[in-house]
């Protein structure tokens, strides 16, 4: 089988791995790619938003199933193209994929079916949502309605701040995204992400995950795409599982299948839970990034069997084979990020480090320039390693951390630290600064 996978991050590199291991696949082509993907698949320099033009490179290289890694191209209808030629694709359809490029069009799926989340108001001027934010206070949460690059929200503490992010957001700071705001209650609780696969009626889950958004240890600075995630999350438990399936995910999917919109592919669901109560933050239609890679080192092979029954439309054969085991990535990034950073700066120490069904370091922005690895974006690597404890897969992944030598990174040193894991590591790194050779 050859398949082609679009996409060139972090996300991608895991999926390619995980995909490469299975023995149904023959041929596997990466587009973009990037350094580290080029040392196990094919790259190929094509438009991955155009649609017309991968049909076309599907029809030349007999491609025969096509794994959508970001949701830029499912916004633009590329997996709509793609199955229109007759090529089996995984991932939704730009009407389905709504479900992430509008935070409001979400939100009216959660009214419809009664699934729990935020009170929220959708706002087309900055003056309406200005008096709305006076009239509930903070701290409240603002949104840009459209695809933002994983950005484009402002969790406010105070009204001065989320004033200014609406001044921000109307002023252009997100492009087309910001056109129109969402305004949203502030939930309390926990985060946790729950990945399940949908064919348009029957529902697979697949892992739970909890991220780390911001910069800093201990959940400090600004926001980031995500600095680091294990697997799973010990926050969704059986109840709290049982209780997303029903109330949240299962009606969001009949409801989408009501309005003649059936989601195929994954459903990325943001939880914040609090006393067992799940309810949704938001969707997204892709596998998360760095949450990918963590699902992908527990899942392994089995992970293209799942998502060809998906993209089929036989889950209702498939089923998840899953070890007693953890993984924890740590996300290593450029100086600088999230604000401005430098490009072009050498890795080294990459060739020494094992690669295995327990070591794993996924690419998320690197190059090839001159016989080196470079850092070519924000998030650069993704140290990635599995245990049968999370304290064993937190040890693995930072003893490959401590062996890349790369002045110019930067790493959290608390991943996992909301489950206790490392608690002392943590202290003492905090205390030494312990910084990327």
């Amino acid at each position: 089988m050859n398949i082609l996978i679009l996409g060139g991050g972090g996300r991608e590199h895991a999926l390619a791995w995980a995909v490469k291991q299975n023995p149904k696949c023959d041929r596997l082509i990466v587009a973009p790619g990037n350094a580290g993907i080029s040392e196990i698949a094919e790259c190929a320099d094509i438009d991955i938003n155009n649609g017309g033009q991968i049909v076309v490179f599907c029809e030349e290289n007999s491609v025969d199933f096509v794994i959508v890694g970001p949701e830029a191209p499912l916004d633009a209808g590329v997996a709509d193209r793609l199955r229109a030629a007759g090529v089996l694709t995984f991932g939704p359809s730009a009407a389905a994929a709504r479900l992430e490029s509008s935070k409001s069009f979400t939100k009216e799926i959660c009214d419809a079916c009664g699934a729990p989340t935020a009170a929220w108001a959708r706002f087309d001027t900055a003056d309406a949502a200005k008096d709305y934010i006076r009239a509930q206070g903070a701290p409240i949460v603002v949104k840009a309605d459209g695809l933002a690059a994983g950005k484009g929200v402002v969790v406010a503490m105070d009204e001065a701040q989320a004033l200014s992010a609406v001044d921000e957001m109307f002023a252009g700071a997100f492009g087309d995204a910001g056109a129109q705001v969402v305004i949203e209650e502030f939930m309390e609780g926990e985060e946790a992400s729950f990945f399940v696969l949908c064919d348009g009626q029957d529902v697979l889950p697949i892992g739970t995950a909890q991220d780390h958004k911001r910069v800093g240890e201990g959940d400090t600075g600004p926001n980031t795409g995500g600095m680091g995630a294990y697997s799973p999350a010990p926050v969704m438990s059986e109840a709290v599982t049982r209780r997303a399936l029903d109330e949240i995910i299962r009606p969001t999917i009949a409801e989408m299948a009501r309005r003649g919109t059936p989601y195929q592919g994954v459903l990325y669901a943001g939880f914040m839970i609090r006393g067992g109560q799940p309810r949704l933050v938001e969707y997204n239609v892709r596998f998360g990034d760095p949450e990918c890679q963590v699902l992908m080192m527990r899942l392994g092979a089995q992970a293209l069997d799942l998502l060809q029954a998906c993209a089929r439309g036989r889950l209702d054969e498939a089923r998840v084979n899953w070890a007693d085991d953890h993984a924890l990535t740590v996300v290593m990034a450029a100086r600088g990020y999230p604000g401005a950073y430098e490009k072009g700066t050498a890795i080294g120490g990459l060739e020494a480090l094992p690669e295995d069904s327990a070591h794993m370091v996924f690419h998320a922005g690197t190059a090839k320039s001159g016989g080196k690895t470079v850092a070519s974006g924000g998030r650069v690597l993704n140290v990635t390693a599995r245990g049968d404890t999370l304290a064993e897969a937190r040890e693995r992944a930072y003893a490959m951390v401590d062996r890349i030598d790369w002045p110019e990174g930067f790493c959290r040193r608390d991943i996992g630290w909301r489950t206790g894991t490392g608690d002392e590591t943590s202290r003492a790194a905090l205390k030494s600064g312990n910084p990327v050779r």
